[in-house]
């Protein structure tokens, strides 16, 4: 089982040179075992190559944006349509409008559509509106969820001022009463509520919204006023053909979309009701490349396929299977795995793994094998993964199971985690 990792190596050392720490953000692999690739040269369906050329079954997904395949043709065909007539042009293409359209026709509680380029853009814009919308400055958010990286929801600490979160209130998502009283901390400045489509941060299982704390989200911005904010970059679309906490039955007044809008191309949005469309043409954003038309005609398409295929029903099928039959393979090796989440989109976790250096070898010896899992981060199922991907990924997690076996007297704590830890 010998992978050649000569050129990532090499790529590493002189990122090093140019770019801080060599890499940063979300797809650094500073944090994750030594056998990750940190570059890749191509990608196609549910496979993506590194820059050596090793092949993986990917489960990350691009952290989220492959939805319905890399390089799906339909979507490639409607991008380079509007590539052959332009893409950054001096105001937008009938894209955007097309768009739009498709967005309001989609999400039930949608009446307007904005556009940008990333997820931190969209909840940024929506807190904002709800800001503008009723004149107070007070947010209400769960502790440790994840609404982005700018300086007001950046997880970690550097750079970030006490002011930059000096009008936000934390309450313990899934819990209304905790819910209840940092609206009463808030009193009457709350401007609004937001809520992530379900818990799925780093390092932890992933819970799905409860309808009691949903519908109190609800019925505490209609008695003050404030606005209710879905963060659904992560989640859309792959939880329903819609919002994703209409599967509690509640509508929010905003809900942020980035991600899977385009399988791929660039492009976020911020989706609205009519309450809050005053607002919305109050506030001043904007970006050079938000307007580009290339991004938007991919994302038709991409809607188009959402609206008129079984792609989401295909993603829970092969969800199902992979979780039932690794729940049973750990099993046999003698492990418990924690798989929270929907089946969609799942976290995998040991069972008596407080450092988590059980799930670093495993994922580690998955790699190794050609299976991208991730050890502390939600994985993505996307459209494009086949029952045979999973015969294969099952083949690739049973000799893990079998090296970890092996490993685990010899495995120590996670130093790279303890340094992580100190950063947040």
């Amino acid at each position: 089982m010998t992978r050649s990792t000569t050129r990532d190596a090499e790529l590493r050392e002189r990122a090093a040179q140019v770019i801080p720490g060599g890499m940063y953000g979300h797809e650094s692999t500073k944090w994750l075992p030594d056998e990750y690739p940190q570059f890749f040269s191509r990608a196609s369906g549910a496979r993506i190559w590194d820059i050596d050329d090793n092949e993986y079954i990917d489960f990350m997904c691009a952290f989220g944006p492959n939805l319905l395949g890399y390089n799906d043709a339909t979507i490639e065909a409607a991008a380079e349509r509007q590539r052959r007539l332009g893409d950054t042009l001096t105001g937008p293409s009938a894209a955007m409008v097309e768009l739009a359209e498709r967005f309001v026709a989609l999400v039930s509680h949608a009446d307007w559509a904005m556009f940008c380029k990333n997820g931190s853009d969209a909840t940024s814009m929506a807190l904002m509106v709800a800001r503008a919308h009723t004149g107070r400055s007070k947010i209400i958010m769960a502790r440790g969820t994840y609404h982005g990286s700018h300086t007001w929801n950046t997880p970690l600490k550097a750079g970030i001022t006490p002011e930059d979160r000096a009008n936000l209130i934390y309450c313990d998502y899934n819990d209304p009463q905790s819910l209840q009283d940092a609206a009463a901390q808030a009193g009457g400045d709350l401007a609004g509520i937001f809520a992530t489509a379900f818990r799925h941060e780093v390092f932890r299982d992933q819970a799905l919204p409860d309808p009691e704390y949903a519908a109190t989200a609800r019925r505490i911005c209609d008695e003050t006023g404030a606005l209710l904010v879905v963060d659904d970059v992560r989640a859309g679309f792959r939880i329903a053909r819609d919002c994703s906490w209409s599967v509690v039955s509640v509508q929010p007044d905003l809900s942020c979309w980035g991600k899977m809008i385009g399988n791929g191309y660039p492009i976020s949005a911020l989706l609205g009701s009519d309450k809050a469309r005053a607002a919305a043409q109050k506030i001043f954003v904007t970006g050079s490349f938000w307007f580009s038309a290339v991004p938007m005609a991919a994302g038709c398409a991409t809607l188009d396929h959402i609206r008129d295929s079984d792609y989401l029903e295909r993603m829970v099928r092969v969800g199902t299977v992979l979780r039932d039959r690794l729940q049973q393979q750990a099993a046999s090796h003698g492990y418990t795995l924690r798989q929270t989440g929907p089946v969609q989109m799942p976290q995998i976790l040991f069972e008596e793994d407080p450092d988590f250096r059980r799930g670093f070898c495993w994922t580690a010896e998955a790699v190794k094998r050609g299976v991208y899992l991730h050890p502390f981060h939600n994985m993505f199922v996307c459209a494009a993964h086949t029952e045979d991907d999973v015969r294969r990924t099952l083949e690739a997690t049973d000799a893990a199971f079998e090296a970890l076996r092996n490993r685990e007297p010899t495995l120590g704590p996670v130093e790279k985690l303890a340094a992580f830890a100190e950063m947040r």
